[in-house]
């Protein structure tokens, strides 16, 4: 129903997320439960010139003695009598039921990453962003690209958790504007209600604000850095507890060593005593809430069993372009069985975010893009191009491999996967090199740029077995012959 007719309905009970509400004339309780955690924030008072506490209702409420503000600790109530003595005997304990969900959610953590399309050899980073001239996003806007153009495509991946008055204030089309670069590159950008929830459970670390979700994701064992923290950010509070423990990220620094750090420096336990100081007993919101509802409603509360957490749902997947150009690193080495080539694979559309390419007597870059590339010119420029889809003969195949590389005389190479078979790359010099990994589903991208490596490296490439890595836990052979029939 409109908001206007609710004077009309005479409710026994008002229930509010949001303490800045034109409550209706009448003697009913207005209950206000918390959109984050605590008290922990100022923010522009709508009502006037000055700022005001986050949370809390306005005098007149408190002065007509309807109104009641849940609270997830007792230092919250203590801070409100502090600053708010009108609301001295109208705070209720309740705790906080987001926090029980998410504590709850804990066993679902592999079907939520599976929904997110997080493997299991990569790692998850998750950036979240309060509201406000201050926060992350308000800060470092950028930061998200950066964080793709450092950290390689296939062993990580990385989301975003923007507050929803981000959303409401600037809307989709201009948050996402903002985030072009960062989407095309692959960023899971969550939508603005109830995805966080499980997106937070999967992530590996969190890079976060002042915000609520930074507390959250401490409280769940998360890693945690900050890469902004706002003056607006109430001291003496859980938050800023939390921000004296948590390591700050330089963002113009090396993100991938400082995020790496964090991660290996981590304990558990770390933020345990934030975690005490803003929620007092965790696991029964749920069933205070009911009790403080009925209560409030003057009703007996049943006697059935109160309700239970419950894991929250697996996430909406937010649609995710397509990465289709990489800017691609491959380094030869040897491991006393043979030669290996490490690849590292980054969205090209952030390239300018991250640093120069590498390039040495054992480092070799090298631009690659699949033959659906919407742009012409990165085509034109690539070295290497990859046909999407998997052919289903080897003279298909090779009339592709063919075609393309009289169609782009600037690339060096053109592979094309074949299906129950091995996958062609054709040289610009004629020869044809069989690529055949050894281990589980293979990506003819990442095969390409051995062959490339193992080109510029010198490697044989008939007969040739090479340990390929992709990341700190995948590891295949791949084994390379020559086609008959090819230019020697």
């Amino acid at each position: 129903m409109p908001w206007e007719q609710l004077a009309e309905a005479a409710p026994d009970l008002i229930l509010s997320a949001s303490e800045n509400i034109d409550v209706p004339e009448g003697d009913c309780p207005v209950l206000v439960l918390p959109h984050g955690v605590g008290f922990q924030k100022l923010v522009p008072d709508s009502r006037g010139p000055h700022e005001r506490l986050s949370g809390v209702v306005p005098d007149s409420l408190l002065e007509s003695g309807r109104a009641w503000m849940a609270v997830s600790h007792p230092s919250q109530e203590e801070q409100l009598l502090a600053t708010h003595p009108k609301a001295a005997g109208h705070t209720l304990l309740v705790g906080d039921p987001c926090l029980d969900e998410l504590l709850s959610s804990g066993p679902m953590r592999p079907a939520y990453r599976e929904a997110l399309g997080v493997r299991e050899d990569q790692k998850l980073v998750m950036v979240s962003s309060t509201w406000g001239p201050t926060s992350l996003l308000g800060t470092q806007p950028d930061l998200p690209a950066r964080l793709l153009a450092q950290f390689s495509y296939d062993e990580y991946k990385v989301g975003a958790i923007v507050h929803p008055n981000v959303w409401s204030a600037h809307g989709s089309w201009q948050l996402r504007t903002l985030q072009a670069a960062a989407l095309d590159a692959g960023l899971l950008l969550m939508p603005a209600v109830h995805a966080w929830r499980p997106a937070l459970v999967a992530a590996d670390v969190l890079v976060g604000d002042h915000g609520s979700v930074s507390l959250y994701g401490a409280s769940l064992g998360t890693p945690v850095l900050l890469a902004a923290f706002g003056a607006d950010a109430v001291p003496g509070t859980a938050v800023h507890a939390m921000a004296d423990l948590a390591p700050r990220l330089n963002p113009r620094g090396d993100l991938h060593e400082q995020i790496e750090a964090a991660v290996r420096e981590h304990t558990p336990e770390r933020y345990a005593p934030v975690v005490a100081r803003a929620f007092a007993e965790p696991g029964g919101a749920l069933a205070r809430l009911r009790t403080a509802l009925y209560r409030l409603l003057r009703l007996p509360e049943p006697a059935t069993e109160p309700p239970q957490p419950l894991a929250v749902p697996l996430p909406s997947v937010p649609p995710t372009a397509q990465v289709t150009s990489w800017r691609v690193t491959t380094e030869v080495g040897e491991d006393g069985g043979g030669p290996t080539v490490a690849v590292r694979r980054f969205p090209a559309v952030v390239a300018g975010y991250g640093g120069e390419a590498p390039d040495g007597p054992t480092v070799f870059s090298h631009l690659a893009c699949t033959d659906d590339e919407r742009d012409g010119r990165v085509a034109a420029s690539a070295s290497v191009i990859v046909r999407c889809r998997t052919d289903r003969t080897t003279a298909g195949a090779l009339r592709w491999v063919q075609d393309t590389l009289a169609r782009l005389p600037g690339s060096l190479l053109a592979v094309s996967d074949v299906q129950g078979q091995a996958c062609l790359s054709g040289l610009r010099d004629g020869r044809i090199v069989e690529a055949t990994a050894t281990g589980g589903a293979r990506d003819p991208g990442v095969l390409a740029s051995v062959v490339y490596a193992a080109l510029r490296a010198g490697l044989p490439m008939d007969g040739s077995s090479v340990t390929v890595q992709t990341g700190d836990l995948r590891e295949e052979d791949v084994v390379l012959r020559l086609r008959p029939g090819g230019s020697q």
